[in-house]
């Protein structure tokens, strides 16, 4: 007799059934509210309120306070942690399935530089880092630039401690811009990452893609979460880990290549 077959991992279990997987290909692209993903899904929006429910209780899913109505709040899908659980579902099935959980992080040479925008309210703290990190990341092979809606008079000095502390980057030359200084120009990528930002970013024209990411500003943030220069700390990595899941997406991968 064969033994009984284990229970799948939950990973399975989640993603498995056909609304979940639609929710989780939209949170893969950006982060939404949940009237947003009802009008991308299709369905009543109790049901995916429960649904959402099941994929934060799984770890798969963050809710954030939006700044900009505190009534309302923005689902995030943690990639990190669906790449770990993808592994450990792979080894689960058979030990030569496993696979290590990390983005591709090196961009190939291509006809032009794809073209990305991030945006923010201050233009001082999470663009900037946003635009220094791509840049750094993708070794110049990207246009990146940053700007704000209300532009502040200086980068955040913490920011720029940050970047040159652990990341060995320079932007204390840097000033904050203004949105409309760049209407005209073309962009692949519209970034937002404040929610306040996303409701007045101007139409850059040529229908970039429009991706928000929803970050909590660390030059307000007050307790109980860290503060201060922790709360950059946490803001960059986070920033950062995003950047390194967007890079496959803004170019090929070596595999990907045509001779």
């Amino acid at each position: 007799m064969r033994p009984s077959s284990p229970d799948a991992p939950a990973f399975v279990h989640l993603a498995a059934h056909p609304l979940r997987w639609q929710l989780l290909s939209e949170l893969a692209a950006s982060d939404y509210r949940v009237r947003e993903l009802v009008e991308r899904v299709g369905q009543p929006q109790n049901l995916v309120s429960y649904h959402l429910r099941l994929l934060r209780d799984g770890g798969l899913v963050a809710a954030r306070r939006s700044s900009f109505d505190g009534r309302d709040s923005y689902y995030h899908l943690d990639l990190a942690r669906c790449a770990r659980a993808l592994a450990d579902a792979g080894s689960a099935l058979h030990p030569a399935l496993g696979f290590a959980p990390a983005p591709p992080s090196l961009l190939t040479k291509a006809s032009r530089r794809p073209a990305v925008l991030f945006a923010c309210t201050g233009n001082s703290a999470r663009s900037p880092i946003a635009e220094a990190l791509l840049h750094h990341r993708a070794g110049g092979r990207v246009e990146v630039t940053s700007a704000g809606s209300h532009p502040k008079p200086r980068i955040h000095s913490v920011a720029v401690q940050l970047l040159r502390e652990q990341h060995g980057i320079d932007i204390s030359g840097q000033h904050p811009r203004h949105l409309d200084t760049l209407v005209g120009r073309r962009f692949d990528y519209v970034i937002s990452l404040c929610d306040k930002v996303r409701e007045v970013c101007p139409d850059f024209g040529g229908q970039p893609r429009l991706v928000h990411w929803s970050l909590p500003d660390p030059a307000a943030a007050s307790g109980p979460g860290p503060v201060g220069y922790p709360a950059f700390v946490r803001t960059a990595a986070e920033i950062d880990t995003r950047i390194r899941y967007l890079l496959p997406l803004l170019m090929p991968t070596p595999q990907e290549v045509q001779p």
